[in-house]
């Protein structure tokens, strides 16, 4: 089969990104070469994924200064996704969930639209690995696993995904063992993930998130959820492992803008 010729994509580029200080804008939109100033400049991180996606057009789930992103992807031949509630990454592919039912093909990538330096053939990669499993996680391993997500792994298989917030409370020694975090990047079969995006939006998660200055609770969903609940029913979540930590990095402050457009100036542009 030729994998990239039947390749559907999702980019999530709904939020904020309220780490990013001094800039208000959507941070997919910063520039890899910066300008009078790091937040102006030209080659986009948005532009870049694209262009690094496999095969067909994607669908971008827009929600904040959504108009801006549209602007900047105009004749891209791009389908929108609006994510009405800015409710998890779940929730961002919940939005997207009508053009992913409508797609000629059998699988898909779901990636970050923050994360610019993604590989080409990491995400053959990670579509090949689809011939064994339902659903495959990118995964790296950082120097310093810390406030991230690990996978949760028995032989080829990811039994869950936890975050940092629950996987610190590990006993030391089976945080020793646990390496491969989770880089927010998927590539699933298109079936199962429509199947199991109707079991993720009867399952929402109550979480405290801070709104007008209040601690309030609120239903969000995660893309996670679907990993641990697709192994319980007993079908494949498999992984595949980047050697570069860079390649999952996500430019969600200034130090990581900096990087990079550090790393895009010596290695790429």
């Amino acid at each position: 089969m030729n994998t990239e010729s039947r390749i559907a994509s999702v980019i999530m580029a709904a939020g904020r990104g309220s780490r990013m200080k001094a800039y208000d804008g959507n941070k997919t939109l910063l520039p890899l070469i910066p300008g009078d100033s790091p937040f102006e400049g030209s080659q986009p991180i948005l532009r870049h994924i694209i262009d690094t996606l496999p095969s067909a057009p994607p669908a971008l789930i827009v929600n904040y200064k959504s108009g801006d992103v549209k602007a900047a992807t105009q004749g891209l031949g791009l389908t929108y996704c609006h994510q009405p509630v800015l409710n998890g990454t779940g929730g961002a592919v919940l939005a997207a969930r009508e053009f992913i039912e409508h797609q000629p093909c059998d699988r898909l990538v779901i990636t970050m639209g923050d994360v610019p330096f993604v590989r080409p053939e990491t995400y053959r990669n990670l579509i090949e690995k689809l011939d064994r499993h339902h659903l495959v996680v990118l995964g790296f391993e950082p120097k310093d696993k810390k406030q991230y997500g690990i996978l949760e792994i028995a032989g080829d298989q990811v039994e869950k995904i936890t975050e940092w917030k629950f996987w610190r409370e590990y006993p030391a020694e089976k945080q020793a063992v646990q390496t491969v975090c989770n880089s927010g990047i998927y590539a699933a079969r298109r079936e199962e993930l429509l199947r199991y995006l109707s079991v993720l939006e009867s399952r929402p998660q109550t979480v405290l998130k801070e709104r007008d200055g209040k601690m309030v609770e609120i239903e969000e969903y995660f893309i996670t959820d679907i990993a641990e609940y697709m192994t319980a029913d007993g079908l494949s979540v498999g992984y595949a492992l980047t050697a570069d930590e860079m390649e999952t990095m996500g430019v969600d402050d200034p130090d990581a803008l900096a990087r990079a457009q550090a790393y895009y100036r010596s290695e790429i542009g």
